[in-house]
């Protein structure tokens, strides 16, 4: 599978002027994959994007970003990675950038059909709050490097082995219907 390049998706969401970093921007993708039923490429766009569309060049370099990302989700080799910036930036932007991801993945997560997925029960429960900590970690200036990227590569590969958990759990909150608000209700 392709993964993008996380420089120039941040690039292009700059001239964008994205709501969100790239990181978050596709944590919020990852999420929305996992516990909304349905959800589209424009849905995503909608989510990042002030206007809800990009110019043609971005919108399909993005829409690459989407197809990459669903196909990762949906293949059973676990081929899924967040989208980050690569090892050779400071440790303290990649762990910001994860932190930023999983922020993003769990807004992307509590938009779908989960209403308050900290409150998910067992293993997926658990990796939910674990990603809720994450959003909060940063570089301890106490650590050696070799200790501080150690720690970060395991996050990401929590998060990434994470992700995979999730998405096939919540296959069945994917499937369900959205509850309508009990104002929509015909009255008799």
């Amino acid at each position: 599978m392709h993964h993008p390049d996380y420089p120039h998706i941040q690039e292009l969401l700059t001239q964008e002027h994205a709501l969100a970093e790239a990181a978050e921007a596709h944590g919020t993708l990852t999420g929305c994959l996992c516990g909304a039923a349905g959800y589209k490429f424009a849905d995503w766009l909608r989510e990042i994007l002030p206007e809800g569309q990009a110019e043609p060049e971005n919108s399909e370099t993005l829409r690459d970003v989407y197809a990459a990302t669903r196909e990762a989700l949906e293949q059973p080799d676990m081929g899924f990675e967040p989208l980050l910036p690569s090892d050779a930036q400071p440790i303290e932007a990649r762990t910001t950038a994860l932190a930023e991801w999983c922020q993003g993945f769990l807004y992307g997560l509590g938009a779908g059909n989960i209403p308050d997925a900290s409150s998910l029960p067992g293993e997926v429960g658990e990796v939910v709050r674990d990603f809720a900590e994450i959003t909060r970690a940063g570089v301890d200036g106490a650590e050696t490097e070799e200790s501080n990227e150690s720690a970060y590569a395991e996050l990401v590969e929590f998060v990434r082995v994470g992700v995979q958990l999730l998405y096939e759990e919540l296959m069945d909150a994917r499937r369900a219907p959205v509850p309508a608000p009990d104002d929509a209700a015909p009255l008799h």
